[in-house]
C-alpha cells in the first residue's frame, strides 16, 4: 500500500510538472518567437500586406492587382475579428490553466511563474503599442 501511494504521488508530480512545462512553454513561446524575428516581423522590414505579398510571389499584373485588392480589403476586417476572438479564447485557456497550476507550486515556483507571466504581458503590451503606433 505504501508503494502504491508513493507511485501515485510520483505520477501526480510528473503530471503537474508536465502541465507546468506546457504552460511555461506557451507563455514563453510568444516571447521567444517575437525575439527571434527580425525588426518589423517575419518579413524583415515590416509586414507586407497580402496584396503586396501575393503580387510579389505570383507576379500579378496591374489588372490582376486591381481585381484582387477589393477582395483583400473585404476579408481584412473579418480576419482581424477572427484573430482577436482566437487570441481572447487562447488567453482565457492559458489564464485558467495558470490559475489551476499556481496553487500547486512552491512559493519560489509561484514567483518564477509570476515573472514569466509578467514578461509575456509586458511584451504583448509593447508589441500592441508598436502595432498601433504604426497605424495598422
Amino acid at each position: 500500500m505504501v508503494i502504491k501511494g508513493a507511485n501515485m504521488r510520483r505520477k501526480n508530480y510528473k503530471n503537474m510538472k508536465q502541465t507546468l512545462t506546457v504552460i511555461a512553454a506557451i507563455a514563453l513561446g510568444a516571447f521567444s518567437s517575437a525575439q527571434a524575428q527580425p525588426p518589423g516581423g517575419p518579413h524583415g522590414g515590416g509586414h507586407m500586406n497580402p496584396l503586396e505579398e501575393m503580387s510579389s510571389t505570383l507576379n500579378l499584373t496591374d489588372a490582376q492587382k486591381a481585381k484582387v485588392q477589393p477582395i483583400v480589403d473585404q476579408a481584412k476586417p473579418q480576419l482581424q475579428t477572427i484573430h482577436q476572438e482566437a487570441m481572447t479564447k487562447a488567453k482565457a485557456v492559458i489564464d485558467a490553466s495558470i490559475t489551476q497550476i499556481r496553487p500547486l507550486l512552491t512559493p519560489e515556483q509561484q514567483t518564477k511563474l509570476d515573472a514569466i507571466v509578467k514578461a509575456h504581458e509586458d511584451l504583448h503590451n509593447a508589441m500592441k503599442e508598436l502595432h498601433e503606433a504604426k497605424g495598422k
